[in-house]
């Protein structure tokens, strides 16, 4: 008997010194049958947001590339225990898994698919156009040593016990829906359908939960003008988000996220002329003229303008129009004096270290 009263509290003894690790790591310790938390969200672990930024993918239907790189890379963050803003090619993913912007998308089990086979490379490897068009696409020269790959996927059973445990277990949550009208029109609060047609689908991450507001928190992709700076919150009521793929689709989780999270590459941004912009003496406002050109999203630039760029592990930044270099900088600021002819033309930015080089590129159109 006294042999089974010192287990007993042998027992409770080492359950309550384990209480705090528990509870610090119930994401990776739940399971079906325990108690899920009320609430959960990936940009809340402990008081960290392993979440990155939102974008934007306008004007091209590539939200399935954008949903999948959003959960690799809040994933590399939590794996690695550092907030060091990772961005992967969204649109590398899109065009090498098969999209086409005239098929209206990528199919998300062939991206999926392509993820455990070649994984995706930083954004350096292949910038996103923003063209709402197809075009001849190709990656840097080495971006396959540049990449992030899974081991495996899965669909999600469409239950609310379901989705939770997979979103603590297993990171974000690629989750389709179709849009109907008044989605477009939504700012703030816990979105329910009530009225306007069905106007298309739609990819986005679920990325936690509120059982107070009874609802989802999603990450979207249409940039942080729409909705709550991007974000939007969907009512656990709205059975018909997960079924656009079909009964036993629609949600689906990655699993054993690996490859070079950090590769020494050089980090190269234009900042200035950006997409969708216009500029008057280098001065930025909105787009203006859109109907000029096929490309909407190209930038508007009247007079001259100083081409502005972020580099970091930089040696230098080529600068090119057309695919004809017009000038080199080698030190920071990287600011170089626009140089060009009346029409549309691409920018394209080219970075260097020793080892490697990444590119970004913005589309303009210049009247004069």
């Amino acid at each position: 008997m006294k042999r089974i009263i010192l287990f007993v509290l042998t027992t409770i003894v080492i359950i309550s010194l384990m209480n705090p690790i528990i509870q610090s790591e119930q994401f990776s310790r739940i399971n079906k049958s325990s108690d899920l938390p009320s609430s959960f969200s990936w940009r809340d672990i402990d008081g960290i947001n392993y979440v990155t930024d939102i974008k934007d993918q306008s004007p091209a239907p590539t939200c399935e590339a954008y949903g999948f790189c959003a959960i690799l890379e809040t994933m590399m963050q939590y794996q690695l225990g550092e907030i060091y803003t990772p961005d992967l090619s969204e649109t590398h993913l899109y065009f090498y898994a098969g999209g086409t912007y005239k098929a209206g998308g990528v199919n998300v089990i062939d991206a999926a698919n392509y993820l455990i086979e070649h994984g995706v490379p930083d954004e350096g490897c292949y910038p996103d156009p923003h063209r709402a068009f197809d075009y001849p696409f190709e990656s840097l020269d080495g971006w396959e040593n540049r990449t992030v790959k899974i081991t495996e996927w899965a669909w999600v059973d469409h239950d609310m016990e379901s989705m939770k445990t997979a979103l603590i277990q297993h990171g974000p949550l690629l989750l389709t829906m179709p849009v109907w009208m008044d989605f477009y029109y939504y700012k703030t609060g816990v979105y329910e359908h009530k009225w306007g047609p069905r106007v298309g689908g739609h990819v986005v991450t679920i990325v936690g939960y509120d059982d107070s507001q009874e609802c989802w928190i999603v990450k979207n992709s249409w940039g942080k003008g729409w909705g709550d700076g991007g974000w939007f919150k969907i009512s656990y009521d709205e059975d018909f988000i997960a079924q656009w793929y079909g009964p036993g689709t629609g949600v689906m989780q990655l699993e054993g996220i690996y490859g070079n999270f950090k590769p020494s590459v050089p980090y190269v941004q234009i900042e200035k002329p950006i997409y969708s912009k216009s500029y008057l003496f280098g001065f930025e406002f909105k787009k203006i003229f859109n109907k000029v050109d096929l490309q909407s999203s190209a930038a508007r630039i009247f007079g001259p303008l100083k081409v502005k760029v972020n580099a970091e592990n930089t040696e230098k930044v080529e600068f090119y129009i057309d695919d004809e270099l017009k000038g080199t900088v080698e030190e920071a600021p990287f600011i170089w004096e626009l140089d060009t002819t009346t029409g549309l033309h691409t920018l394209e930015a080219r970075a260097y270290n020793s080892t490697n080089q990444s590119i970004d590129i913005v589309d303009f159109y210049s009247f004069f």
